[in-house]
């Protein structure tokens, strides 16, 4: 199983990033995606998810009307588009899957300890 994490980049405010997460070793719709964040001295924070089979999506309450998850099925990939960016939302984002398929994203964000495999992380910056 891996993840590979990619898209990040320098942005002004208010610009548009569309990070990418590919999967390899396991069929991305069997398994819930989330993504996360890790900004310099904080905690990793959870940011979006997608459930398996069904799409269902769910945004941390800092990034809702601005960040969309979504899939591909037939790339294997999970893409978090994130517009009207700030400078807080600088960080390292990272996609992670659990181990076990059909697992998590149910009713809200699942808790990073849940996810079992992880992508290196891709560094965004917003800024001026």
């Amino acid at each position: 199983v891996q993840l590979q994490a990619s898209g990040g980049g320098l942005v002004q405010p208010g610009g548009s990033l569309r990070l990418s997460c590919a999967a390899s070793g396991f069929t991305a719709n069997e398994h819930a995606i989330g993504w996360f964040r890790q900004a310099p001295g904080k905690e990793r924070e959870g940011v979006s998810c997608i459930r398996s089979a069904f799409d269902t999506t769910f945004h941390a309450d800092f990034v809702k009307g601005r960040f969309t998850i979504s899939r591909d099925t037939a790339t294997n990939t999970v893409y978090l588009q994130m517009n009207s960016l700030k400078p807080e939302d600088t960080a390292v984002y990272y996609c992670a899957t659990p181990r076990d398929q059909y697992y998590g994203c149910w009713r809200g964000l699942t808790p990073a300890n849940e996810y079992h495999y992880w992508g290196q992380g891709t560094l965004v910056t917003v800024s001026s």
